[in-house]
């Protein structure tokens, strides 16, 4: 089983904010490939499905961006899965808006949902890099992320989280140049340089 984790913060206040791309992204696949309900498990909203053949459960932590590892380590342990089994899916500061990479392993970049999974499983999880642009200075981090998405951002946001969506059995199956080049493919019309 794959555990696929979109961070964010819970509650109608944060839904659109730039720091909750995560939920909004397993919010689509969830949708896109008719998950059953959300129910809570784990300290989280969890769904589980099928992406193709691979058998996933959704998880959206309900422990708060900066906790989130608490939840994943919870599910994780439950059903003895490795960091390779966990992807993540948040946002990215070091990417222009609407860029998306992957990544396994590495750093957490002072982002404090990957440093709190980092600390309850280590650092060796998969990770999609959901570019959410930088406001330019280190003291606007905080009102950046945690401010909601300009009316103008739809334009790349919302065909971003379809191409996710789209993709996604690529990336349950471990094909990140495949999911890769399916984004890019889907979002080719919406990107910014």
């Amino acid at each position: 089983m794959l555990l696929l984790v979109g961070l964010g913060n819970p509650g109608d206040q944060y839904y659109d904010n730039r720091h909750n791309v995560g939920f909004m992204a397993v919010d689509e696949i969830v949708r896109r490939h008719r998950f059953p309900p959300w129910r809570r498990k784990f300290q989280a909203e969890v769904s589980e499905g099928f992406l193709g053949v691979a058998k996933v459960m959704a998880m959206k932590p309900q422990t708060f961006m900066n906790r989130s590892g608490q939840a994943v380590a919870e599910a994780a342990r439950f059903y003895k899965l490795a960091p390779a089994d966990v992807v993540v899916l948040h946002d990215e500061l070091d990417l222009a808006p609407g860029k998306l990479r992957i990544k396994q392993g590495g750093g957490h970049a002072g982002h404090n949902g990957l440093r709190d999974i980092e600390r309850h499983i280590g650092p060796d999880f998969r990770r999609v890099r959901i570019g959410i642009g930088h406001p330019g200075a280190k003291h606007l981090v905080t009102n950046y992320v945690l401010s909601d998405f300009a009316k103008a951002d739809d334009v790349w946001l919302d065909p971003l989280l379809d191409a996710i969506a789209d993709a996604a059995p690529h990336l349950a199956t471990g094909q990140d140049e495949k999911f890769m080049s399916r984004v890019a493919l889907l979002t080719q019309d919406t990107q910014k340089d």
